[in-house]
């Protein structure tokens, strides 16, 4: 089974809003999506199977020298193949290739594979946003990740990508 990472575009919207559902509660309307597609600073991707299905996506804003990780979502079944590692990663490469300096993110703090998912890519905790997500009043923990234009940050995404392939592998994936 192939997979890839796109860039998402409007005929992916529809398999976005059913991941975003099932994941995130509803994020953003179709029309945000829309307009997050159309902004320069924003980039949504994608990986993608063979057959063109969406299995997870996430989402950066390119912000001054800023990267700011907004969403990050995997369909439920194929949650734990690291499907959710590849995405950090291509946003990562994003940010690395548009010269941005750092990154950042805000996730719930009982959220906690992907605070450990997050810390594999050398993201610290620096701070909490006090009842940050309205609807259940959780706090938020602020992440952030140095170093995106380090010489050797290039070196560093490359060794994820060979690690990110060969964990892919043993779940049945090949990286294309």
């Amino acid at each position: 089974m192939q997979l890839s990472l796109v860039e998402i575009t409007v005929e992916d919207l529809p398999q976005i809003q059913v991941i975003d559902r099932a994941c995130l509660g509803g994020f953003w309307s179709l029309e945000g999506y829309i307009q997050e597609i159309e902004r320069p600073h924003s980039h949504l991707m994608a990986v993608m199977n063979r057959e063109k299905v969406i299995l997870g996506f996430g989402c950066l804003w390119a912000i001054l020298e800023e990267a700011h990780i907004t969403m990050l979502a995997v369909r439920p079944e194929y949650q734990g193949q690291g499907l959710g590692k590849y995405v950090v990663w291509g946003l990562l490469q994003k940010a690395y290739i548009q010269g941005l300096e750092w990154a950042t993110l805000e996730v719930r703090e009982s959220n906690r594979a992907a605070i450990a998912l997050y810390e594999k890519f050398d993201f610290k905790i620096i701070g909490k946003r006090p009842k940050y997500y309205e609807v259940t009043q959780e706090d938020a923990l602020v992440m952030w990740r140095k170093g995106l234009y380090d010489p050797e940050f290039k070196e560093t995404l490359e060794q994820w990508h060979r690690e990110i392939t060969k964990a892919i592998a043993l779940k049945g994936w090949e990286i294309t």
